[in-house]
């Protein structure tokens, strides 16, 4: 054990794992195994009519003496549902989403909000989606251990340093390593057989790059990992600017990330570029899941059309909506589209991979039942995501799936400001 403590301080994991079960309702239908049981569905939906359940907040131990602590200093924490059955030795393992900061006043308006300081996380959060402990929401992986990582670093659990003029904590890395610890030391995680290491927006680009890290601890046993709205790309805005280029620099220099990035990108490229997933994904030999909307929201409002890049307001309307898009911005944001596709022409190669690129105007797709497995959940090819992901994990078919161009998808859950 001690060599696995001295281990996670180098290196981050995540996990989850399938789950299976029998779902009751008046009138059946059969549908597709899910990992080796059969699930029912009714007519209308998939969908339980039980509450979602509500787990705890549990800080990690001792954070200040660990240093596990979120921008303000206050202790980090997660939030994990025990399996059961079949799933007592699978895990799900989610980072949640947040964003980053990348100035120290940027960095200090974070510690006033739950991704800079435990004194705002709600102290209990409903399990959903991905994370939702009911056969009929999550065949998959319903009955498995889960867990959610809350973000609280700004730096998608990555930095390691601190600001003592401005009472600033930089230790994503270290709640990362306390996380993995407790869950080992307490919960079982030790023994896990198989997982999957999951999140969503800053999140899912963490998911990506603690993939192989993870798999390291875990040589006999199934890891695979998942990124959700994690694809950030390294685009120009409409003012011929990189927003988010600019950022990822201030970031990884204000919180000393450098040495936590990948040896084999920092051989080619500088610590801004291998911060980017689009430099990574080819890399990762873990088998990994990349799940992303092609006109993503929060890509198109802050990194696309940023209210910086756009001073007459013309793109107020589109940012919002892409309904009220002209043809001109359509076209614009064709083109981030056809970029990110082909982004990924060489990473769907793989077998062990994974790809579900639908054309719909939203960000993070796993946590939500409505975009997770409901009737009318996002589907290509007729394949929702969490039956698109299944098959992936459990190797039961193919999951290489690319939507055509917007408008064409109906399925989709587009979001409306």
């Amino acid at each position: 054990m001690k060599k696995i403590l001295w281990s996670l301080t180098l290196f981050g994991v995540v996990l989850i794992l399938p789950v299976n079960g029998v779902m009751e309702f008046d009138k059946m239908e059969r549908s597709p195994n899910f990992n080796g049981t059969n699930v029912y569905q009714t007519k209308n939906d998939v969908y339980s009519k039980a509450k979602p359940t509500l787990v705890e907040l549990t800080f990690v131990k001792n954070p200040v003496e660990r240093s596990a602590l979120c921008l303000d200093g206050s202790p980090s924490g997660y939030h994990f549902h025990p399996g059961s059955g079949s799933g007592a030795k699978n895990w799900i393992i989610q980072f949640e989403g947040g964003g980053w900061c990348g100035t120290i006043e940027s960095c200090v308006n974070m510690t006033k909000t739950r991704h800079g300081s435990s004194k705002y996380m709600q102290k209990q959060i409903a399990f959903t989606g991905i994370l939702s402990d009911k056969a009929a929401e999550n065949p998959d992986f319903y009955n498995w251990n889960r867990v959610k990582v809350r973000s609280c670093d700004g730096g998608s659990f990555m930095g390691d340093n601190e600001n003592k003029d401005a009472k600033l904590q930089f230790r994503g890395s270290r709640i990362w390593v306390a996380v993995m610890i407790d869950l080992m030391e307490n919960n079982g995680l030790r023994d896990a057989k198989q997982a999957l290491l999951s999140g969503c927006s800053a999140g899912g680009l963490a998911a990506i790059l603690y993939c192989d890290k993870f798999k390291w601890y875990y040589p006999n046993s199934t890891v695979k990992c998942l990124s959700d709205a994690g694809l950030f790309l390294d685009a120009a805005d409409v003012s011929g600017d990189r927003p988010l280029r600019n950022l990822y620099t201030d970031l990884i220099e204000l919180q000393s990330i450098t040495t936590q990035l990948s040896n084999d990108c920092l051989r080619r490229l500088n610590p801004t570029s291998c911060f980017f997933p689009q430099n990574l994904i080819n890399q990762i030999k873990t088998p990994l899941f990349i799940l992303n909307a092609a006109y993503d929201s929060w890509q198109i409002q802050e990194s696309l059309t940023p209210k910086s890049a756009d001073p007459s307001g013309s793109w107020s309307d589109c940012r919002l909506n892409i309904a009220k898009c002209k043809a001109s911005q359509m076209k614009f944001l064709q083109g981030f589209r056809t970029r990110m596709v082909n982004l990924i022409s060489g990473f769907i190669n793989p077998r062990k991979n994974g790809v579900f690129i639908n054309s719909c105007f939203t960000h993070c797709q796993t946590e939500n039942h409505d975009t997770w497995y409901s009737k009318n959940s996002p589907a290509v090819k007729n394949k929702r995501i969490a039956v698109a992901v299944g098959d992936w994990f459990f190797e039961r078919r193919g999951a290489k799936l690319i939507d055509c161009a917007y408008p064409c998808d109906k399925t989709c859950r587009n979001e409306v400001a």
